[in-house]
């Protein structure tokens, strides 16, 4: 079992084993493997991670819960929700911010679960009503720096239903100028812009 992590669009790994797929990746000259769980030893991975050359990293432990604490201690965490939405004709809601195709998506407010953050993320993002929440696909990480720190957040993603018969109004306050369906075949165009993340999210949601 592993968590994946993304660094901009280079992953790191924190795992309990060494799968194929891990193995695959070690065998990358410029891959980092480190199976030693301490604070100095996560330290030297996140310099590792500022060099151009750097292709990924894995962190090796039996104890996986306890990994996961200690790293994720150096960073601020953030927790957000969103949808991937489909529609009656099997077609997939998707946004456009910021140069980069998306999925709707936001910051859990406080005292609120993530079932209902990420219906009303899509609701707000979007303008899209009358959604119906199938099931929770899984989650993604990445980092990113804001005002001085360092945050990991983790996107607890739902499969949505709804009509396609709405109006869609992108939320221009949050950077979104654009909102469209896009059928499965033509989602090649969006996954050549758009963030590792949301590709890993894709694939697992596919996949059910």
């Amino acid at each position: 079992m592993y968590i994946k992590i993304y660094f901009g669009d280079k992953p790191v790994f924190l795992c309990d084993a060494v799968n194929e797929e891990l193995n695959a990746i070690l065998h990358h000259p410029d891959a980092v493997f480190i199976d030693e769980m301490s604070s100095h030893a996560i330290n030297a991975l996140l310099h590792e991670i500022k060099k151009e050359e750097f292709h990924a990293g894995v962190l090796l432990n039996s104890d996986l819960e306890t990994l996961k604490k200690m790293f994720f201690k150096h960073f601020t965490i953030i927790e957000a929700a969103g949808g991937i939405v489909q529609n009656e004709k099997n077609e997939l809601l998707f946004i456009y911010r910021l140069g980069k195709w998306d999925l709707p998506k936001g910051k859990l407010e406080e005292d609120e679960n993530c079932e209902d953050c990420a219906i009303r993320e899509v609701e707000e993002e979007t303008n899209v009503r009358t959604i119906q929440l199938i099931n929770k696909v899984g989650e993604t990480y990445h980092t990113y720096d804001a005002f001085g720190k360092h945050n990991l957040k983790i996107s607890h993603w739902y499969k949505m239903e709804c009509n396609s018969q709405q109006e869609l109004v992108p939320q221009t306050t949050e950077d979104i100028t654009q909102i469209k369906w896009v059928t499965f075949d033509d989602l090649t165009e969006v996954l050549s812009n758009t963030y590792p993340s949301i590709k890993d999210i894709l694939g697992r949601y596919t996949q059910q």
